[in-house]
């Protein structure tokens, strides 16, 4: 015979079970009505925001964001996604690259309303038919900009491999653009400068496309990036003996006679490679003040060739009676 402690032990476990079974069934329950409720369909209002993107380079949009009311006729599930949108989060990007934009009045533009509701759609995975726009159409207001012609400035980084080196001046394409912006600011600017372009170890010629710094757009422009085409070449050094350049109505001897530049030179201009293309002069300031000697300095010299040492840096002098 069962103990008075049995007895109790075997119905609180019935009990359990009961209790255990009753739970299992209101969770069937609550979620075959969850479900039910949710394939059901719901009228809601709304409120989203319209960021325009893509602004023609010659007008300046005065009013970037606009806010749509729209109902929305979806089932509970879409209905419940579109409610764990944050109010501050329901915002949709419309390029006006990709609609259809047309003049109202003056500085007035507008676009069909469609096609905020085609990305509003896609953004709640449900179709543009599920969706009333209040409006038929979104406006806003671009205004004409000033616009100048200026040249491009290259920002560059570019180191090159041993022996290698940059040969002549990096070409762009194009070399100026046309900017769009307020007159203020227009007006300050002489030039557009493109983003830092780095390079290292390079040792053959390469062409890369580099944006354009735009004032994190302050101003605007129909070119957003720059061809930059540069050509690199291996060099070597040479020593140039250059004759010091006096003037023929000075009676005067100078020693040594020449410079020595030594200097890197692209290998392909190497058999090209003459005094004649240098020049060096005396401070003849310093003959005046009969100091006794004259400094002297290399001021010309190939736009390609790179100069690494010169010397003297003085000469003595004799005047010739």
């Amino acid at each position: 015979m069962d103990s008075l402690g049995d007895i109790k032990q075997k119905v609180e476990r019935k009990n359990n079970r009961s209790l255990l079974t009753f739970l299992v069934f209101l969770a069937i329950s609550t979620v075959l009505w969850l479900l039910i409720k949710l394939s059901e369909d719901y009228t809601t209002q709304t409120v989203f925001r319209v960021q325009l993107e893509d602004v023609p380079a010659e007008k300046w949009l005065s009013s970037p964001e606009q806010t749509v009311k729209l109902s929305l006729n979806i089932d509970g599930f879409h209905t419940l996604k579109l409610s764990m949108i944050r109010e501050t989060k329901r915002v949709v990007s419309v390029s006006l690259d990709e609609v259809p934009f047309r003049l109202e009045d003056g500085t007035t533009y507008s676009f069909g309303s469609q096609y905020v509701a085609e990305k509003i759609a896609d953004l709640l995975d449900v179709n543009a038919s599920d969706l009333t726009m209040n409006e038929a159409k979104v406006y806003f207001n671009m205004d004409p900009l000033k616009s100048k012609v200026v040249p491009i400035e290259l920002r560059s980084d570019i180191k090159t491999a041993r022996q290698f080196g940059v040969y002549g001046i990096p070409i762009l394409t194009p070399a100026s653009v046309t900017i769009y912006g307020p007159e203020n600011v227009i007006d300050t600017l002489r030039s557009v400068k493109t983003a830092m372009l780095s390079k290292s170890n390079v040792s053959q010629d390469f062409s890369e496309m580099v944006d354009l710094d735009l004032l994190e757009d302050k101003i605007h422009s129909n070119s957003k990036s720059v061809k930059v085409s540069v050509e690199v070449q291996k060099y070597t050094e040479t020593d140039v003996s250059v004759p010091i350049a006096l003037p023929d109505s000075l009676r005067l001897r100078i020693f040594p006679e020449t410079m020595t530049v030594k200097c890197l030179v692209a290998i392909k201009d190497y058999a090209d490679i003459s005094p004649e293309y240098f020049r060096v002069e005396l401070d003849l300031s310093q003959l005046k003040a009969m100091q006794p000697l004259l400094d002297v300095r290399l001021v010309a010299w190939p736009q390609n060739v790179q100069v690494l040492e010169t010397k003297p840096d003085k000469v003595e002098y004799i005047i010739v009676q």
